[in-house]
């Protein structure tokens, strides 16, 4: 996804003289764009370099900004209410988000939150069977692929090690065929396509190989097929590792007795488990099957008296009246489902239901469980009886409460017209009539029952438990006492259901007890456990049942976390893999808000439940109360849905969940939490004359003997939850964990319809979003070096048999070839990446003879292994022996060039001056063929020659012998210069004129030749000193740059010790805030799930942005108006204030002066500007602090945008490194770790220093060696180098010179893509020692790399922006 880089290679020319770049790309080369560079070899040729048009920083003025797609308009996946996500291409970058342009849409764009898009695969239609084999690894891609599976069928996809399983809604039936079943038996992960069967097969072997009891954790929301694949999951162990015998069936055929007795047609299921179930398959030592246990939680009591509508009873019920023979129907007074009160509520027909086939079914199973008549003919009576419960009904009695009510069978069912006969029992049910006659009408009367010739009444303590309440009096008068209350008609129906629900609630238990009698055990060495218990649930209306289930999800995810997130992780770390960490978010604050002692909400419900009148208004105020300002919890008016607005403080609550907000209604939230029954109805049901009644109440009868006669016992349903669970998990935490994600694909439940979004909750919610993060690094599976050394051992021969474990590893797989990108080694075990242990496991699986193959390829690596380090162990003596040498020499060639420098420092004048009084002497030997050719005077010229000749020897011998200045020898040397000049003249004098003047002609431009040479190296000698000047000055101010820094970091360390407590605050609170924002999100999606199929949506609230403007003062919010507002004012600044407004933002820390800055830039709303509307005001704008504050902006849009492209990289790829990872990786913050500076503030924008500072010019060379090139030179004999011209605090030239390749060579505003974004102060070059050069250095290199013709393109075709540079090129073309 990386936009195109500079060419580094060599370049070739075509016919037409144009030069061929990457990509097919040409461009036409200037004539004398061709340059030598002597300093780097091999830099002999400019490459201009060229970008597709659209990418941002590319266009001309005259083009629209928004024609072409960055990331060479590479597609990538961007949100969608609908489908989750949506292919698209990024046109524009915007303050915090992107804008988008829908493959499908195109001319329609949208702005997405920059964390929120994600890197589409290359081909999108492709799937893989592991989600980690993708190139890369994000939600969108995991939804995508997800997606492709499930249109071809294809319902399974790993994610590493965990299953997600989609529900078709449809058969599948060779999907779980017992040819299936075979192939997966003892196959490893990924070498078969991901399935049920495998994870079954995983926890199998993990059993048997680490001798430890697994878990199968089947999660997922109500309807996405965790009971389905339960089953498999059990058909599949029983099939495959069971004995062969009828255990086997057993354990199978249970499930659809568990079914019948409790799972129910809800809105989103036709066959919901209205409960929890743990199944436990037991093996032996020797790895069979030899028995199984149910563990059960949280029945769904309150079904069985009401429904909501849409949904229905449990499934027994219908299929007792559908499926049971007309002896039974007679014997227990069946009828058609619309006859009981307990029934109608609900459909009672479903298309997708078969009542009487289920039936049939069922009694078959009960009967291959071990079930006789008798057994169920107790199930039925009991059954049959709470439905008939039902149908009692209640009127008042009398014009008094005093008097009671009246209890009358409904004539709903036409049975109980036809019987006959007398003294015959009514089984309405056997718990609490005997009838005598064809008309069952009971007529109690206050203090009594009156038995009517038409009617036989019930029994003494029937009557009283149906309509009154006996009460036994403690205190006061007698004591025992029995005292009748009469029952209003609400108390009454009240004590109908609470009756009702026990007796099934009882019933369910038995079914469960011998459900598990029928495949017992007598020991058992490990145990395979699958938990199917309902997932996340959210309904319009929400009471006791979804919150005691969500509570249980809730504890299920912190599981999930630990034991995939924080545990692995810890692995991970203790093994030294230096995997990156992975944050999620934890739960546990919501768990505490729920189980905490005293102040937790099942504590306050159990509290409540002990007081003498508990209400549950009370008891939704007190929860209100003791948590006002928990993040969890809220009032109801605070919910995303209208219908839940309607609901008062004091009837409910909302609690954020970790997949969203729901809202409970605590009506009947006391009643429900208790499981107890009134005395009265305790004794009922004891004094039955059914022994199979009285045998289900004996067990909870026994355990509180000490409950008074009259008093309504407690016992506590979510405390009784709360404790199974804790035991649950604790097993859970015992064993080793395998995971299926159940989801649902659509909340229609048809077939081949992929809802995205509905879909990408699921995952989030799910965790699979965090394992994704995580396994992008991460090492699912592993095996400890013993376990594979041990299964070697009695191949190898016995001289390797000594061998370290681990040594023994690692040499077998380097002699299977295997890529060491596919595992990596720990302390003590070897890690795989997702899918790669199948490959390994291959081999373990292999024959002997194979075998004893791979043990002598372990010989022969560990031959090689040894002799290699053997040479490598020469080579590094002699290497060690060279490198001696070298610096031996090294070191005299350092003593001698600076003892020859020492002296040439010392004598350098002297030197100079024998050269000069030397070339003053050759000169003699002329003077003396001038004398020879005289006539007259010869004898006197000669010896003024020679008095001159000995002159010049005598201070030749002086400047030896003796130490002069410079300032003596020239002074002396121009002494001895004006004596031959005079001597020359009289010379010439007496010679014939026209002789005489070549010879003055010729001397004196010689004496003019060698006045320029003096010349020269008098400049040159000047040139040297200035430039030794300003190094020492820059070095000078680079020290004391240093110290004032130092200066500053002491007082800021001062202050900031002060200010840690504020900034730990608001650092708390944003991330609060930032959790809050998470929470609305998941909040409204789930919201919004609920509203499309029950309610309607609340709007969100439009955000306001008056926050954003200060004082109520307009400011800009286009280009337009900031231009506008720039030219109508500039404001002018003198240098003393410049320098008094720098000083004191120096003598201020940088917490301090973020804060300033922040509060300046609110001048100017540049958070709804275009990434090219930003562009061009930096081009154009002559406001200066608009300038400075969109060029802050602009490269503030940089870094988001390469930060996002580093995170959403290719798999096993390096980061496009845009500048050398010293200048990236700066940390600017001072040594001491104090809290505010491990989260340093925002930096100081650059405006303020632009201003202070004149925009000062200053350029940096630094060594630079591209992570590519490492490997090719890995002892960095070709280092090349980076240059940066920094105008001001920003970048705005850029070259990088490497040996064997052209130069890169870069200006701001034509290639800021690939340019460094980061401030002067942010890349620390200022504080690099060495690192600054002179701009005359710069600009040589720059020059000699053709920048001058590179940056007149990019001005003659505007796409460069103003800077120094670009002025200073401008200047001089004119």
């Amino acid at each position: 996804m990386e936009p195109p880089r500079d060419v580094t290679g060599p370049v070739s020319q075509d016919c037409c003289g144009s030069r061929r770049l990457r990509g097919g790309e040409r461009e036409e080369t200037a004539a004398g764009a061709d340059a030598s560079h002597p300093e780097t070899p091999g830099i002999t040729r400019f490459t201009h370099r060229t970008i597709p048009r659209g990418v941002p920083g590319v266009y001309t003025q005259n083009e629209n900004p928004q024609s072409g797609a960055m990331e060479d308009g590479k597609p990538v996946w961007a949100p969608h209410p609908t489908d989750g996500f949506q292919l698209g291409t990024i046109v524009d970058i915007g303050a915090d988000s992107l804008s988008i342009e829908p493959l499908k849409g195109k001319g329609k764009t949208f702005l997405a939150q920059i964390s929120q898009v994600f890197p589409a695969e290359d081909d999108v239609n492709k799937h893989m069977e592991d989600n980690c084999s993708l190139m890369y690894l994000n939600e969108a891609t995991l939804l995508n692929n997800v997606r492709v599976r499930y249109s071809k069928d294809k319902i399974y996809t790993f994610v590493a090690n965990i299953l997600i399983a989609v529900n078709p809604y449809y058969d599948l039936p060779k999907l779980y065929s017992p040819e299936t079943i075979k192939q997966y038996r003892g196959r490893s992960l990924g070498t078969l396509p991901p399935h049920v069967y495998a994870i079954a097969d995983k926890a199998y072997r993990d059993m048997r190989v680490l001798k430890m009891s697994q878990s199968i954790i089947v999660s997922g929301e109500s309807g996405a097929g965790k009971t389905e694949n339960t089953k498999f999951v059990l058909k599949y162990l029983t099939t495959s590792y069971g004995t062969g015998q009828d255990i086997d069936e057993r354990i199978v055929e249970a499930n659809p007795l568990l079914e019948a007795f409790g799972n129910a047609k809800t809105v989103r299921n036709n066959n919901s488990s209205r409960f929890g179930k743990f199944v436990e398959i037991h093996f032996n030592e020797k790895n069979a099957v030899v028995g199984g246990f149910v563990s059960h939680y949280l029945l769904e009591k309150s079904r069985i008296c009401s429904q909501s509508k849409e949904e229905r009873n449990y499934h027994i019920f219908y299929r007792l009246c559908a499926g049971a023979s007309e002896d039974i129907r007679q014997k227990f007074h069946l009828s058609s489902p619309d006859t009981f009160r307990h029934l109608k509520s609900g459909p009672l027909k479903d298309p997708l239901l078969d009542d009487q086939g289920d039936f049939n079914r069922m009694c078959v199973a009960m009967k291959k469980i071990g079930l006789d008549d008798t057994e169920k003919l107790d199930l039925f009576r009991v059954v049959a009886g709470v439905l008939n419960l039902g149908n009692i009904d209640f009127e008042e009695a009398g014009s008094t409460s005093a008097c009671g009510c009246v209890a009358l069978w409904l004539t709903l069912n036409p049975l109980l017209g036809r019987l006959r006969g007398t003294d015959r029992e009514v089984h309405a049910g056997p718990l609490l009539v005997d009838m005598s006659s064809h008309k069952c009408t009971l007529m109690p009367r206050c203090g009594g029952f009156k038995k009517e010739n038409t009617a036989a009444a019930p029994s003494g303590s029937s009557r009283v438990s149906l309509t009154s309440r006996v009460m036994l009096t403690t205190a006061g008068g007698a004591k025992g006492t029995v005292i009748k209350v009469p029952l209003k008609v609400e108390q009454a129906n009240n004590a109908r259901d609470a009756l009702a629900k026990a007796v099934y609630s009882r019933l369910f238990d038995h079914v469960v007890t011998r459900v598990n009698q029928c495949f017992p055990f007598d020991s058992s060495a490990n145990f395979i456990g699958v938990l199917d218990i309902a997932g996340f649930e959210y309904f319009e209306h929400n009471s006791f049942e979804q919150f005691c289930i969500n509570y249980c999800n809730e504890k299920l995810q912190q599981f999930f976390n630990e034991r995939i997130l924080k545990e692995e992780q810890e692995l991970y770390q203790k093994e030294g893999l230096g995997v990156n960490e992975v944050h999620y978010v934890d739960n546990q604050d919501c768990i505490d808000l729920v189980e905490a002692k005293l102040v937790g909400v099942l504590d306050i419900l159990d509290e409540e439940n002990r007081l003498p009148q508990p209400s549950d208004q009370h008891f939704t105020d007190t929860v209100h109360n003791k948590h006002k300002d928990h993040f969890r919890l809220t009032v109801p008016r605070k919910s995303k849905l209208s219908v839940h607005r309607n609901v008062r403080d004091d009837e409910g609550f909302i609690i954020r969940h970790f997949a969203g907000a729901v809202c409970y209604e605590t009506t009947k939230f006391v009643e429900k939490n208790n499981d107890a029954l009134h005395m009265s109805l305790e004794c009922l049901v004891s004094e039955s004359k059914d022994r199979f009644v009285r045998e289900l109440f004996e067990n909870t009868n026994n355990k509180d003997t000490k409950q008074k006669a009259g008093k309504l016992s407690f016992i506590s349903v979510g405390n009784k939850f709360k404790t199974q669970l804790n035991i649950l998990l604790e097993k859970l935490r015992s064993t080793g964990s395998s995971f299926i994600r159940c989801i649902k694909p659509n909340l229609k439940m048809i077939s081949h319809q992929f809802e995205g979004a509905q879909i990408l909750s699921q995952l989030q919610c799910s965790g699979m979003v965090s394992v994704l993060d995580l396994m992008q690094g991460g090492f699912p599976s592993r095996a400890p070096f013993h376990e594979l050394y041990n299964m070697y051992q009695k191949y190898m021969p016995p001289k390797l048999t000594r061998l370290d474990p681990r040594l023994f590893c690692k040499a077998l797989f380097k002699a299977l070839g295997l890529n060491e990108n596919d595992y990596k080694f720990g302390l003590t075990r070897v890690f795989f990446r997702p899918g790669k242990f199948a490959e390994f496991d291959q081999i373990m699986k292999s024959d002997p003879d194979h075998l004893a193959e791979l043990v002598k390829k372990v010989n022969t690596w560990l031959i090689h292994s040894r002799w290699k380090k053997v040479q490598w162990g020469a080579l590094s003596v002699v290497k060690l022996k060279n490198k001696i040498l070298y610096r031996t020499s090294a070191c005299i060639q350092m003593q001698k060039t600076v003892r020859m420098w020492l002296c040439r420092k010392k004598h350098k004048p002297r030197i100079d001056g024998l050269v000069k009084v030397r070339n003053l002497k050759t000169r003699m030997g002329r003077f003396n063929e001038v004398v020879a050719g005289l006539t007259e005077g010869k004898q006197e010229m000669s010896k003024q020659i020679q008095d001159l000749d000995s002159a010049i020897d005598t201070l030749m011998v002086k400047i030896k012998s003796t130490i002069m200045t410079r300032l003596d020898i020239d002074h002396e040397y121009q002494a001895l210069v004006t004596r031959s000049e005079q001597l020359l003249t009289a010379m010439q004098n007496k010679k014939k004129e026209e002789e005489e003047r070549e010879r003055l002609q010729r001397i004196q431009e010689e004496m003019d030749r060698e006045k320029k040479r003096r010349e020269e190296e008098e400049q040159r000698r000047k040139q040297e000193e200035d430039d030794r000047r300003l190094k020492a000055e820059m070095e000078l101010k680079r020290k004391q740059d240093e110290e004032e820094r130092k200066r500053r970091e002491e007082e800021e360390r001062k202050m900031q010790v002060e200010m840690d407590l504020q900034l730990l605050a608001e650092r708390e609170e944003e991330a609060s805030r930032q959790n809050v924002l998470e929470q609305e999100r998941r909040d409204r999606e789930l919201a919004l799930r609920i509203a499309q199929s029950e309610s309607e949506l609340i709007p969100e609230e439009a955000a306001s942005d008056s926050g954003l403007r200060s004082n109520g003062s307009s400011v800009p919010s286009s280009p337009e108006r900031a231009a506008a507002a720039g030219t109508a004012k500039l404001t002018s600044m003198s240098m003393e204030q410049m320098a008094k407004e720098m000083s004191e933002l120096l003598a201020r820390g940088p917490q301090v002066q973020a804060s300033k800055a922040a509060a300046g830039a609110k001048k100017y709303e540049l958070s709804k500007w275009k990434y090219a509307e930003l562009r061009d005001s930096i081009n154009t704008s002559c406001d200066i602090e608009l300038l400075a504050a969109c060029r802050e902006e602009f490269h503030r849009r940089l870094k988001v945008y390469h930060a996002w492209k580093s995170k959403n990289k290719k798999r096993n790829t390096e980061t496009e490194q845009r500048a050398p990872k010293s200048v990236t990786d700066y940390d600017p913050s001072p040594p001491v770790k104090t809290a505010s500076q491990q989260n340093p503030g925002p930096p100081i924008p650059a405006r303020q220093y632009e201003v202070a500072m004149n925009r000062q010019q200053r350029y940096f060379r630094i060594p630079f060696i591209r992570p590519s090139d490492q490997y090719k030179d890995p002892q960095n004999n070709k280092k090349g180098w980076w240059y940066a011209h920094f105008d001001g605090p920003w970048i705005a030239r850029q070259m990088e010179l490497h040996p064997d390749k052209h130069p890169i060579l870069l200006v701001a505003g034509k290639d800021d893509m690939d340019m460094c974004e980061l401030s002067l102060e942010e890349t620390g070059l200022s504080r690099k020692r060495g690192a600054e050069i002179l701009p005359r250095q710069y600009e040589e290199i720059w020059e000699r790399c053709g920048g001058i013709q590179y940056l007149r393109s990019a001005i003659e075709s505007r796409q460069a922006r103003p800077t120094y540079a670009t002025a200073m090129l401008q200047s001089m073309f004119k």
